[in-house]
């Protein structure tokens, strides 16, 4: 199972995910850091990535071949993460047909109803538990 992890700014929820999903060793997973800049891919990375890349062709390249991707809320909003999220990349997201999990932290000027207030750590274990069941 491919699991491209994308994340961007410091990378430090897509390195939580990689190290969340290195502790449960599960077999035939092939992790893949995508970061919207070099800092956040050299994290994640550093957490245990098999492989990495940056930037928008990257990220829409990639998310055609993956089985999963697991990021935060705002891979899927254009222009998010002070601009790092281009309109291209979110369109390569949503058009995928991979399956999305998404934790619901966001720096944007945007509200789920109904989503818990967990803090990272919990957010990243229910993630890791959804990629496991697949």
């Amino acid at each position: 199972m491919i699991v491209a992890v994308i994340d961007g700014q410091g990378g430090g929820i897509g390195s939580e995910i990689i190290k969340g999903l290195r502790q449960e060793l599960i077999p035939g997973l092939e992790l893949l850091a995508l970061g919207t800049n070099s800092t956040a891919t050299s994290r994640m990375m550093k957490a245990g990535a098999n492989r990495g890349a940056t930037g928008e062709n990257a990220i829409i390249r990639t998310c055609l071949k993956a089985d999963v991707i697991i990021g935060p809320l705002a891979i899927i909003i254009s222009n998010s993460m002070m601009g790092e999220v281009t309109p291209k990349m979110t369109e390569a997201l949503c058009s995928s047909a991979a399956r999305k999990i998404l934790i619901p932290l966001t720096q944007e000027n945007v509200q789920i109803i109904g989503a818990s207030q967990e803090p990272l750590p919990h957010l990243v274990a229910r993630a890791v538990k959804e990629i496991k069941e697949i």
